[in-house]
């Protein structure tokens, strides 16, 4: 009896084994891309180990992947439409840029980040070495864009009007020489669109001067060498390009973001002239073009993992990069406010 009851078992245990290897599902590949809302250098460097832990988060899961590939799109579209096109699996989307693509793409998880400091819509009090933005505030699903005055001779004189208390006019702003990212970027486009028609009923389009940049470091290089007036970031922005700032030309800061020669603090030459309302954080986003991937499974299985690896310290420190510090399950219809400002700003 005890023999039967022995080989009953042996083969018991021998079919759970089996029933775990069935289990698991291979996937040859699995293509990441994030947007360049930093350098790229940047962003492939901080991310380089996120192949390795996703791997084994999504192995038990259930999900055994050969390859994980990262990249970093020329632009926030190209990322959209090489998602919607299917060459890319899963993209970290800004809201925006997600409005504009949902019909391709599905989100499935929202960042939380680390809130500011500072939340007030005065832009007089983001102002000054005193009043430095500190990533110290409770986790929010939100964020701002700003619009900043350059340390340029007419930015010098937008900043000192806003600084004491008076209005910037119209007629201000359309002098200015402006820099904003393409027209999917929420905090680069979209919501300073929207602050502009709250306050003047104008947008960005009737702005006369105005140069469309690929990414914020761009932005804050045309800043720091005095050739735009204005330029649009999201809140914390000068906290990110805080020591590159200040750096020689010659030189990066730890991150590997260029030096950009100036001699004071950011936090006195780049004044806030404008605040915009919240942003809904940005996305991870997957392609519907993949069944592969696009599937009730898949998707759980992925959520799981990289939930399971922002909650990690290596893996905190992997989406410093973007100011992601958790990740919650995301719907659709959360992203109805940003394609109905999507909407307004085209």
């Amino acid at each position: 009896m005890k023999k039967l009851l022995s080989l009953a078992l042996a083969a018991l245990l021998c079919l759970v084994a089996i029933g775990a290897v069935a289990e698991t599902v291979s996937l040859d590949k699995l293509t990441l891309q994030f947007v360049p809302s930093k350098d790229a250098d940047v962003i492939i460097t901080g991310t380089k180990n996120l192949p390795e832990l996703l791997k084994a988060a999504l192995l038990e899961q259930g999900y055994d992947i050969g390859e994980i590939d990262i990249s970093v799109g020329t632009s926030y579209e190209a990322t959209g439409e090489a998602m919607a096109a299917g060459t890319i699996d899963i993209g970290w989307l800004p809201g925006g840029t997600y409005a504009l693509f949902s019909d391709e793409v599905d989100v499935i998880l929202t960042a939380t980040r680390a809130g500011l400091s500072n939340d007030s819509e005065d832009p007089r009090t983001w102002n000054g070495e005193a009043n430095k933005t500190l990533k110290n505030g409770p986790q929010v699903t939100f964020y701002r864009s700003l619009i900043y005055a350059t340390p340029s001779a007419y930015g010098k004189e937008l900043a000192a009007k806003v600084n004491a208390g008076e209005a910037l006019t119209w007629e201000d702003l359309e002098k200015a020489n402006w820099a904003v990212l393409k027209n999917s970027s929420s905090a680069g486009y979209i919501y300073p669109t929207l602050w502009l028609q709250e306050n003047y009923d104008k947008k960005i389009t009737d702005l006369p001067n105005v140069i469309t940049l690929s990414g914020y470091g761009d932005a804050f290089a045309q800043a720091a060498a005095e050739a735009v007036d204005v330029i649009v970031c999201y809140a914390d922005g000068r906290n990110d390009y805080e020591a590159a700032w200040t750096l020689a030309t010659d030189t990066a800061d730890e991150t590997g973001k260029a030096g950009m020669g100036r001699s004071d603090s950011i936090w006195n030459e780049l004044n806030v002239i404008g605040v915009t309302p919240g942003i809904y954080n940005d996305t991870v986003s997957i392609t519907k073009a993949n069944p592969a991937v696009y599937n009730p499974e898949f998707i759980a299985a992925m959520q799981n993992a990289l939930i399971n690896v922002i909650n990690t310290e290596e893996g905190k420190a992997i989406f410093d990069v973007y100011s992601h510090t958790g990740y919650a399950v995301a719907t659709d219809a959360d992203y109805d406010g940003a394609r109905a400002a999507l909407k307004v700003a085209q």
